[in-house]
C-alpha cells in the first residue's frame, strides 16, 4: 500500500472527505522578537523544476497585522494571452486547503488560450508565499485582509471572473459579498460559506481532529487521497514543495479550525453579514461541483438556492473528479469556466 492509499483509509477512517521590519527564516522556526511576527520563507530551489507549472513567478507584499507595521511576501501568478489575443476577462483562481496556485495548472492554459488573464495568488501560509510560524498568527480576517489587499489594493483587479475553489470560496464568497462591484461572475467548486448556524457533520469534525492531530501532516498523499485519478509522484511532489518540514504548516494545520462551527465563532457574524449581501446579488453565479465529494456536495443547493445570480444558470456536476477537481477534470472544469464567460459576456 502506497503513501496515498494509506492516507485515504485513515482520512476515510476518519470520516473525512475535504469539505490555515518582519523576521524571516528558511530554516525552523524560533522565538520572534515581542510584537514582530516570526515568518519562514520556502526556500525557492524547492520549486526547481516542477511538473506542469513552468510559470513566472511573481512577488508583492502585503501588511502582516502584528502591530509592528511588518510586511509579508505573497506570491502570485499572472499570465496573459499574447498580445491581440486578451478578451478583456480577468479570471481569480483562488486555491483551497492544503492546495496553492499548483492545482490550477492545468485549468490557466486552457482559459489564457480562450483569450483570458489568470491571477492564481497564493494564500499566505501556502505555496511559495510566505508562512507566519505560529498557529494564533493565523485568523479569518488576517486572511481576508491579505487576500484583499493583494488582489485589489495592490494588483487593482476590476470587473473580476472569479473561480473559487473549498477555503478560496470561503475567502471570495466574502470579497464578492464585501466588494461585489468589482466582480462580473463567479464560478464556485466544492465550497461553502459557514456561519457556525448550521451543523458541519460528523465527517468535518473528524477531518479537523485529524488535522490537528495527526503527527505528520502529508499535504501531498492527502489531496490525493482525494482524487478519483490519484496524482503523479511529481504532483504530489509539487504539492509538498511549499514544506520542508512540519514547522511550516501552520497555516494548513490551523485552517480547519477556522472555519465557523458555532454561532459565536469570530467569523460567524461577518459571515452571516456577507450572506445578507449575496442573497441580493444578480451577479452570474455558476456552481461547478463534482460527484465523488459528498461532504462539500449540499454546499451547491445552498448557494443555488439563496443567491440570486445563480437562478437560471448552467450548474453542473463534473463527472469522475474528487474534492480537487482540478486534478481530476482539469479540461472540464476550464470549459465550465470558458463557457460560462461566453454565455454571460
Amino acid at each position: 500500500m502506497n503513501s496515498s492509499q494509506l492516507t485515504r483509509r485513515r482520512i476515510l477512517g476518519a470520516g473525512l472527505t475535504m469539505a490555515g521590519g518582519l523576521v524571516v527564516s528558511t530554516g525552523t522556526a524560533g522565538a520572534s522578537s515581542p510584537g514582530r511576527m516570526r515568518v519562514l520563507r520556502t526556500p525557492e530551489r524547492r520549486f526547481s523544476d516542477l511538473e506542469d507549472y513552468g510559470f513566472r513567478p511573481r512577488y508583492l507584499s502585503v501588511r502582516a497585522g502584528d502591530g509592528a507595521g511588518s510586511r509579508l511576501r505573497l506570491h502570485y501568478l499572472d499570465v496573459r494571452p499574447r498580445s491581440g489575443r486578451w478578451s478583456g476577462e480577468t479570471v481569480l483562481l483562488l486555491h483551497g486547503e492544503p492546495a496553492w496556485s499548483y492545482s490550477w495548472r492545468q485549468v490557466i492554459p486552457r482559459l489564457v488560450a480562450a483569450g483570458h488573464r489568470c491571477v492564481a495568488p497564493d494564500l499566505i501560509g501556502f505555496g511559495r508565499s510566505d508562512k507566519p510560524a505560529a498557529r494564533s498568527d493565523y485568523t479569518y480576517q488576517r486572511h481576508l485582509d491579505w487576500l484583499r489587499e493583494a488582489v485589489f489594493g495592490r494588483l487593482g483587479l476590476r470587473d473580476v471572473t472569479m473561480a473559487c475553489h473549498d477555503w478560496g470560496g470561503l475567502l471570495g464568497l466574502r470579497l464578492l459579498a464585501e466588494h461585489p462591484r468589482r466582480f462580473r461572475r463567479v464560478v464556485a467548486s466544492n465550497t461553502f460559506l459557514a456561519t457556525g448556524d448550521q451543523d458541519l457533520g460528523e465527517a468535518f469534525r473528524r477531518w479537523r481532529e485529524y488535522s490537528q492531530t495527526v503527527e505528520r501532516f502529508e499535504v501531498g498523499a492527502i489531496i490525493a487521497s482525494q482524487t478519483v485519478s490519484g496524482l503523479s509522484p511529481g504532483a504530489r511532489a509539487a504539492y509538498d514543495a511549499p514544506f520542508p518540514d512540519e514547522s511550516y504548516k501552520s497555516g494548513a494545520r490551523h485552517f480547519p479550525m477556522l472555519v465557523p462551527s458555532t454561532p459565536d465563532d469570530p467569523a460567524a457574524e461577518p459571515n452571516r453579514r456577507a450572506w445578507r449581501v449575496l442573497e441580493t446579488l444578480p451577479t452570474p453565479f455558476l456552481c461547478a461541483f463534482s460527484d465523488h465529494d459528498p461532504g462539500i456536495a449540499g454546499g451547491a443547493p445552498a448557494l443555488i438556492d439563496r443567491i440570486p445570480g445563480a437562478a437560471g444558470q448552467p450548474h453542473t456536476v463534473i463527472k469522475d473528479a474528487g474534492h480537487f477537481l482540478q486534478d481530476d477534470k482539469a479540461s472540464e472544469l476550464a470549459a465550465t469556466v470558458n463557457d460560462f464567460i461566453s454565455r454571460t459576456g
